[in-house]
């Protein structure tokens, strides 16, 4: 496992693309948390602070697969530098205008979020143009998967660090800082200006227009609303079996499972196409959900939500191998970012409706919005398995593929769309 990994980490460029992305995606990993600090030290009301994180996530959803189709057009350098520095003053006009005047302070959520620059995206559309063997982006994907459960781990610890040894201000400042440094690590990388998109045809849907990503993009947005809501339902039963240390753990034990799932997953090859293993992802994803209903102790708890965390990572891993599949020509940081996108929506719309249910049934009932959500995502795929399953137009067939023992011939990652 650590060979293959060093190996991907080896490429040229491809430990430094890595850790720009990640560093440059801190300040959308840690804006919740950051706002909510400062609101409060601001003297404001946690109503506030959670509306204004709720308009930066939306105006970040919105943001990502335009920022993303400009990436397509333009290129990284021309799109990405500036929306990283647009968003970054945005947030530190924030920092220093605080939440008065409100109507500034809301502007500067909606400006923050809409230039968050798509890295995410970015990144998965430079993997097959720094890597050497076309069978090791698989296993970039899904070392890019684990990375981002590192992220917004540590992400919100440094935020927490940054408050306690200087303001909630500088923490804020601090984030958005070093989230240009990171962007600005990428785009001034070879690849990243070499990087040019395939020549795309004029439409006005972009990615959307491919079928097979409708249906991944409805698929992943119920894997969003299960997540969203575990993070609601293990309030009330934190609060039942020692407070806010059982709910931390919680949280880093669904951390810690996708870490250990995309890590195995990851260190080898699959046989098959990537349509037909990700409805057998998603199954053992839902029902691992379910054993979370049984509300045991807090040290068994934390072991079922590190098994709950197993499959998110290689759920992911492997949209992102569909997503390259079957973008359309021209359109793959798009597309890519269409997944960020929804997978955000799915947590926001977790997150809201788990409290009605919680407060209704409890958080045993809570806990079943998870299970039922991954169940809803399976089925999506099975019911349009004949969608998924056509081939992409502007894939490139090879007559045998080197992660299928039997050979049968499938679609392989569209180069077109290599420096």
């Amino acid at each position: 496992m650590a060979t293959g990994y060093g190996e991907i980490l080896r490429a040229r460029h491809a430990a430094r693309l890595l850790v720009g992305t990640l560093v440059g995606r801190l300040p959308n990993a840690t804006s919740a948390i950051a706002i909510v600090l400062f609101v409060r030290a601001e003297g404001a009301t946690y109503s506030l602070a959670g509306a204004l994180v709720s308009v930066y996530g939306v105006a970040s959803a919105v943001g990502q697969p335009v920022l993303g189709r400009l990436v397509d057009l333009f290129g990284q350098p021309r799109v990405q530098l500036p929306a990283a520095l647009v968003s970054a003053l945005a947030m530190a006009l924030f920092a220093f205008s605080g939440t008065d005047p409100l109507v500034l302070a809301y502007a500067a959520m909606v400006v923050g979020g809409l230039f968050t620059p798509p890295l995410e995206g970015g990144l998965r559309a430079l993997w097959p143009s720094v890597l050497r063997r076309e069978e090791q982006v698989p296993a970039a994907y899904a070392m890019d998967a684990v990375a981002q459960e590192v992220m917004f781990t540590v992400g919100p610890l440094l935020v927490t660090l940054c408050a306690a040894l200087w303001s909630e201000r500088a923490a804020l400042l601090v984030m958005n800082g070093v989230g240009v440094l990171g962007a600005l690590s990428v785009v001034v990388s070879p690849p990243s200006r070499a990087w040019r998109s395939a020549p795309r045809e004029a439409h006005w849907l972009g990615a959307l227009r491919s079928p097979a990503l409708l249906v991944l993009l409805g698929a992943l947005l119920f894997v969003g609303i299960a997540m969203g809501s575990i993070t609601v339902a293990s309030v009330p039963y934190a609060d039942a079996h020692g407070g806010d240390a059982v709910y931390g753990w919680l949280m880093a034990a669904l951390g810690l499972g996708a870490l250990v799932g995309g890590l195995v997953y990851g260190a080898r090859q699959w046989a098959g196409v990537p349509e037909r293993r990700l409805r057998v992802l998603v199954a053992f994803l839902a029902v691992c959900y379910v054993p979370l209903m049984l509300m045991p102790g807090a040290v068994a708890m934390v072991a079922l939500a590190t098994l709950a965390g197993v499959f998110l990572a290689p759920v992911l891993a492997c949209a992102f191998v569909i997503v390259d599949r079957h973008a359309p020509r021209g359109t793959v940081t798009e597309a890519f970012s269409w997944l960020v996108t929804m997978f955000t929506v799915g947590a926001s719309v977790g997150t809201g409706v788990a409290g009605p249910v919680v407060e209704a049934g409890g958080a045993v009932w809570g806990f079943a919005v998870p299970g039922v959500a991954g169940g809803v995502s399976l089925l999506v795929l099975l019911v349009t398995g004949r969608v998924l399953a056509a081939p992409a137009v502007s894939a490139v067939v090879a007559s045998s593929s080197e992660n299928d023992p039997n050979r049968a011939a499938e679609s392989r990652f569209s180069s077109e769309d290599r420096a």
